[in-house]
C-alpha cells in the first residue's frame, strides 16, 4: 500500500512537469504569431515610401543656363592706357564695313605730352650724337697714347742692349788700349833711361838729360797706374752704375705702359658708357614717343571686318557677370575692356555654366537641345564644342563653394531670330536607354563602398542587395545589375519622403500633341550624335587614361614596397616618386616589376599590412552613390 502511493505520487510529479512543458511551448508560439502577424501589420508597405523598379526608355541629361552668343565675332577691346572718356560712339545695331569709326576716345592729354615729349626725344638725340662722336675721338687718343708709351718702352730695351752689348765692350776694349800703350811707353822710357845712365856714365849727356829721362820714365810709370785705375773704375763702378740707371729705365716705361694702357681703357670705357646711357635713354624717350603716337592711335577704334554693333555692356548684362555702366558717350571705361562685340558670321553659339558635378558626365561631342526664353516653341539643336580645363575664377570669387566651368554649344542650324544676349536653356544628352531598369537616385546608398538597394518583400521585412548602377540625371539611376523590374525598394530610410512619380521629364519638352514630324528629326539627330561622341573617344583622353594608369600601377606597387617603412618616411618615398619624371617613374616601375616577379615563390606565408579576416577596411556608415541624392540608412 505504502508502495502504490508512492507510485502515484511520482506519477503526478510526472505529469505536472510535461504540462509546464507544453504551457511553455504554447506560449513560446503565441509569441512567434504576434510577431509576425501583429508586428508584420504594423509595419507593413503601406507605411513606407517605396518604388517598384521600372523598365523602359530612359534618357540622362544635364540642364543648365545660358546665353546665346555670335560663334566667330571680333571683340572689340579699348587699348588705351588708364581711364579715358567716350567722346564718339557708333549706334548699338548699326551695320558697318571695314574701316569704319566705331569708337573715338578722348586723347587731348596725349596731344599736350607728345608736343613735350618730341622736345626731350630732340634733346636725348643731340646728347646721343654728341656721345658717339667723343667716343671715337676717346679711342684715337688712347690709342696714340698707348703707341708712344709703347715706343719709350722699346728705345730703353734698346739702349740697355746697345750698353751691355755695344757701348761698355768699347770703352773696357778702350781702357785696355790705354793702358797696353801706357805699358809700352813705359818700356821704352825705361830702355832710354838706360842708354842715357850709360851715356852719362861715359859723360856722354849731361845731367839734365838724364834727369830728363828719369822723369819720362816716371810719368810713364803714372800714366800706365791711372790707365789700369781707369779700367778698373769702368769695370767695377760705371758699368754696374750704367746697367742699373738702364734697367730703371726699361721699368719706367713698362709702367708707364701700364699706365696708359690702363688710362686708355679707363677712358675708353667711360666714354662707351656715356655713350651707351645716351644711347639708352635717346630709345627711352623715342619708345615713350612712338608708345604716345601708339595711344593716340589707338583712341580711334575702326571696325575690322563687316558686321553688326553690339555693345559689350548690353551683351553682359542682365546677369551677375558685369554690372558695369551702359556704353555711351561721355563714359569712362579703361585699359581692356571689352566695349564692342562685332560678329562675323551667323553661326551661334550658347555659353553655360557646367556644375562640377556633371563634369564628368559631359564631354565634347555630346549633342544638345536649346530653347530660347525669346523664341517659345523653337528648338536648336547644338554640339558642346568647348568645355573650360580650370573652373571660372569669377564665380569662385563671388561663392567659394560653387565651381563652374565655363563651355560652348554650338548651334548648328541658323535663324535669324536668334540674337546676342538671349538668355535660352541647355539641355545636354549623356545617354539614351532603350530598355533600362532605372530607381530614383535617393533608394541607391553605399554600404561598404558599394551601391546597394533595401528590397522590400511580400512579408514587409527589408533585405538589403548589392547592385551595379549606371548614369543618372539627379532622378533616376540607371540598375545594371542586382534588381529586376517589379521589385520593390524602400525610398530612403528613415526620411519616409514622399513617393517618386516614375519615369523623368522628356528633354524635348512640350506636350504629346506636339511631337510631330519635326521632333522625330531631332530625336534622331540626337541619337546620331551620341552616337559618335560615345564612339568617338579622344586619343589624348585615352593615352591620358593610361598614363593615369601607369602612375596608379607605381604608386600602388611603392605603397606595397614601403608599408613596413615609419609614417614620415613613407610619405616622404610617395612624394618623390610623385615629384619624378616620367623616364624616371618607368624605370622604377620597370625594377619593381623585376622584383616583384622575382618574389612570387616566397609566397606561401603573407606578407605584413595584406588584407585578412581583420585587415579589411572596417563596416561604416552606409555611403550614397556618387550623383545621386539619397540619404543614408
Amino acid at each position: 500500500m505504502t508502495a502504490n502511493s508512492g507510485n502515484k505520487a511520482g506519477g503526478g510529479g510526472k505529469s505536472f512537469k510535461v504540462f509546464g512543458v507544453l504551457v511553455i511551448i504554447v506560449a513560446i508560439g503565441l509569441a512567434v504569431v504576434w510577431l509576425k502577424v501583429v508586428r508584420a501589420g504594423e509595419s507593413s508597405t503601406a507605411e513606407m515610401s517605396t518604388f517598384a523598379a521600372e523598365r523602359g526608355p530612359l534618357t540622362i541629361s544635364v540642364l543648365e543656363s545660358g546665353t546665346i552668343k555670335s560663334r566667330d565675332q571680333v571683340i572689340i577691346k579699348n587699348e588705351v592706357e588708364g581711364r579715358t572718356n567716350i567722346i564718339f560712339l557708333i549706334p548699338e545695331g548699326t551695320r558697318v564695313k571695314k574701316g569704319d569709326l566705331l569708337v573715338e576716345l578722348d586723347a587731348s592729354t596725349m596731344d599736350d605730352d607728345k608736343i613735350e615729349q618730341e622736345i626731350r626725344t630732340m634733346n636725348a638725340e643731340a646728347s646721343y650724337i654728341n656721345a658717339k662722336e667723343q667716343l671715337e675721338i676717346t679711342k684715337s687718343q688712347a690709342i696714340s697714347d698707348v703707341n708712344v708709351a709703347e715706343l719709350t718702352l722699346e728705345f730703353a730695351v734698346q739702349d740697355l742692349e746697345k750698353y751691355k752689348s755695344g757701348q761698355f765692350p768699347n770703352d773696357e776694349t778702350a781702357a785696355q788700349n790705354q793702358i797696353e800703350i801706357a805699358r809700352e811707353k813705359l818700356t821704352r822710357d825705361k830702355e832710354t833711361l838706360k842708354w842715357s845712365e850709360r851715356l852719362f856714365e861715359e859723360k856722354y849727356i849731361s845731367q839734365t838729360e838724364l834727369q830728363a829721362d828719369t822723369l819720362t820714365v816716371s810719368q810713364a810709370r803714372n800714366n800706365l797706374e791711372l790707365a789700369e785705375n781707369e779700367y778698373e773704375l769702368l769695370k767695377d763702378y760705371t758699368y754696374h752704375r750704367q746697367i742699373k740707371q738702364l734697367n730703371s729705365d726699361v721699368d719706367q716705361a713698362q709702367m708707364a705702359l701700364e699706365r696708359t694702357q690702363a688710362k686708355a681703357r679707363a677712358d675708353v670705357v667711360q666714354a662707351e658708357a656715356d655713350f651707351k646711357a645716351k644711347e639708352q635713354e635717346f630709345k627711352r624717350q623715342k619708345a615713350r614717343l612712338d608708345k604716345l603716337m601708339d595711344q593716340i592711335s589707338k583712341a580711334k577704334l575702326y571696325a575690322p571686318a563687316d558686321g553688326m554693333v553690339i555693345y559689350a555692356t548690353t551683351a553682359r548684362r542682365g546677369g551677375w557677370r558685369d554690372n558695369r555702366q551702359p556704353l555711351d558717350e561721355g563714359v569712362e571705361v579703361y585699359e581692356r575692356q571689352e566695349l564692342i562685340y562685332l560678329p562675323t558670321a551667323d553661326s551661334a553659339m550658347a555659353e553655360v555654366d557646367i556644375h562640377e558635378a556633371s563634369l564628368e558626365k559631359v564631354k565634347l561631342g555630346l549633342p544638345a537641345v536649346i530653347t530660347v526664353d525669346a523664341l517659345p516653341g523653337e528648338r536648336f539643336i547644338g554640339t558642346v564644342g568647348r568645355i573650360a580645363p580650370l573652373p571660372d575664377s569669377q564665380s569662385m570669387w563671388m561663392n567659394p563653394d560653387l565651381k563652374v566651368y565655363n563651355s560652348d554649344i554650338y548651334l548648328e542650324s541658323e535663324s535669324p531670330d536668334l540674337r546676342t544676349g538671349m538668355s535660352c536653356k541647355v539641355n545636354i544628352i549623356v545617354a539614351q536607354y532603350e530598355d533600362a531598369i532605372y530607381v530614383p537616385v535617393q533608394a541607391v546608398i553605399r554600404v561598404k563602398g558599394q551601391p546597394a538597394v533595401y528590397v522590400v518583400k511580400e512579408d514587409g521585412t527589408t533585405e538589403e542587395r548589392k547592385v551595379k548602377i549606371g548614369l543618372d540625371d539627379n532622378k533616376m539611376v540607371v540598375i545594371e545589375s542586382g534588381l529586376e523590374e517589379g521589385e520593390v525598394v524602400w525610398l530612403t530610410p528613415p526620411l519616409k519622403s514622399a513617393s517618386v512619380e516614375s519615369g523623368s521629364e522628356g528633354v524635348l519638352g512640350g506636350d504629346s500633341e506636339e511631337q510631330d514630324g519635326s521632333t522625330e528629326e531631332l530625336t534622331q539627330q540626337i541619337t546620331d550624335k551620341l552616337k559618335a561622341a560615345n564612339e568617338a573617344k579622344p586619343a589624348a583622353q585615352a593615352e591620358k587614361d593610361a598614363s593615369k594608369g601607369s602612375d596608379a600601377n607605381l604608386m600602388e606597387m611603392m605603397r606595397k614596397g614601403i608599408q613596413n617603412l615609419p609614417a614620415e618616411q613613407r610619405q616622404e618615398a610617395l612624394k618623390r616618386i610623385q615629384n619624378m619624371t616620367p623616364a624616371q617613374q618607368a624605370q622604377l616601375r620597370k625594377a619593381m616589376q623585376g622584383a616583384a616577379a622575382g618574389g612570387q615563390g616566397r609566397r606561401g606565408r603573407p606578407q605584413p599590412g595584406q588584407g585578412g579576416p581583420q585587415g579589411g577596411r572596417p563596416a561604416g556608415r552606409p555611403r550614397r552613390p556618387q550623383g545621386g541624392s539619397g540619404g543614408g540608412q
